[in-house]
Order: structure tokens, then C-alpha cells, then sequence
């Protein structure tokens, strides 16, 4: 009989198909875990900034406290003076502005102001604004020409250049921080180029061929065909003249 209730016992199926285990102890494990459960994966923090950065990069946000058309205006106003007694604005600059031209480069207001005293010593400029405008979120560009007379020749050589210049605006402190100028004249216009200088000593050569081109047609009664290679302008006077 005993051995009947034995064999009764290891032969009767469970009740239960699995056995359930109690939470007991905070350190206790499922053997079966949940299976709509998802594992959520953390974001590199390193990558999150680069992306951001490239964002950042891409598209900047206008500054909304930027008023270019004030600035545009205020052009207008400041650069007829840039040669004159009265001179331009030094406070709508800041202290580290970046000047470029394709002979001369600056990288300080007070470098920037000693090249427009320099050119005014020596060249007696005569600027002309034509227009400004908005060229960005914020860039301004300009087109100018400006004759001026090199004083310390004794033929007192004209010379011609027409152009624009790209003005940049920090919009931290909405004040001009880049001023770069382009010459019509010339293909190359990155610092330095050799062409640039090769435009300004043509048009200073220009005048001496000028004045012997033209007194050989007056003492020696050349026609005009033999002076006009000579008399022909510069590209850039063409372009001023247009």
C-alpha cells in the first residue's frame, strides 16, 4: 500500500504548469522576465554635441536685436566721410576688425583707420558711394569708385578702381567686425595678389606713357593710329566710365 501511494505521488501531474517564485529579497531574480519589456539606449552625450554643433553651424539664428536697415542706412550717412576732415564713425567698429583689399590687409580698427590716413596722405581719394544693400543674415555690400591722385609723383598719376566691398556685422554687438573689397578690375582678389599690384603700378605707368604718347603726336606729328595703343585707358577707368 505504501508503495502504491509513492508511485501515486511521483506519477500525479502538477497542478501548476510552472512553479511561481516570490519577490522576497530586493536582490531576488525572475527567472521569466516580462516579455513586452524595452530597453531604452542613452544618446552618446559626445555625439548629441557634435550633431548639435553641425546644426548650429548650418543654420544659424538671426539675432533678432540686429536692425540691418539701420545699419544700411547709417552707410549711407557714414561712408561719404571716409576721406573728408570729419572721417567715418570709430565707435559703429569693433576693436578687431578684419580689412582686406587684394594689397593691403588689417586685422585691428587701429590698423584700419591708419590705412584710410594713409591713403588720404598720399593719394588724395575721391569716393563715391553708389549703393548699399543687404547681403546677408548679416552682411552688407557696397559698390563704390574711387579716383585718387598719387601727389608724391611728379606727373601726378590718376588712379581708378571700381568695386564692392563686403562689410560683416557682429551680432553681439552690432558693429562692423569685417570690411573686405573687391576690385573690378582684376580676377584674383585674395591677399596678396600679384595681379592687384600689377594694376595699381599699370595705371601709375599709364600716365607717363600718356604724356610722352602725347607729346610725340604734337612735336613729331604722328597720327593717331601709332598712340592709340598707348592712349588707350586702363580697364578699370572703362568701367568707372560706364
Amino acid at each position: 500500500m505504501c508503495t502504491s501511494q509513492l508511485s501515486d505521488l511521483i506519477c500525479r501531474p502538477s497542478l501548476h504548469r510552472r512553479p511561481i517564485f516570490r519577490q522576497c529579497h530586493p536582490t531576488s531574480v525572475f527567472f521569466t522576465p516580462p516579455k513586452n519589456t524595452k530597453t531604452k539606449t542613452l544618446k552618446s552625450p559626445k555625439k548629441f554635441k557634435i550633431y548639435q554643433s553641425l546644426v548650429d553651424k548650418e543654420s544659424p539664428v538671426k539675432n533678432p536685436t540686429v536692425d540691418m536697415n539701420k545699419l544700411v542706412e547709417f552707410l549711407y550717412e557714414d561712408l561719404p566721410h571716409l576721406f573728408d576732415d570729419q572721417g567715418i564713425n570709430r565707435t559703429a567698429y569693433d576693436d578687431y576688425v578684419k580689412f582686406r583689399d587684394p594689397i593691403t590687409k588689417h586685422d585691428s580698427i587701429d590698423g584700419y583707420l591708419f590705412n584710410i590716413a594713409m591713403l588720404k596722405q598720399l593719394f588724395r581719394p575721391n569716393f563715391q558711394l553708389h549703393w548699399a544693400k543687404q547681403t546677408g543674415p548679416y552682411e552688407i555690400t557696397t559698390r563704390w569708385t574711387m579716383v585718387m591722385k598719387f601727389i608724391l609723383l611728379p606727373w601726378k598719376p590718376e588712379l581708378v578702381f571700381t568695386g564692392t566691398s563686403v562689410m560683416g556685422v557682429n551680432p553681439k554687438t552690432n558693429k562692423f567686425n569685417s570690411h573686405v573689397d573687391y576690385w573690378d578690375s582684376i580676377q584674383n582678389n585674395d591677399y596678396f595678389s600679384l595681379e592687384g599690384l600689377v594694376e595699381v603700378i599699370k595705371q601709375v605707368c599709364y600716365q607717363i606713357g600718356l604724356v610722352y604718347a602725347f607729346k610725340l603726336y604734337i612735336l613729331l606729328g604722328l597720327s593717331k593710329n601709332v598712340c592709340a595703343p598707348i592712349l588707350d585707358p586702363p580697364r578699370s577707368a572703362l568701367l568707372w566710365r560706364i
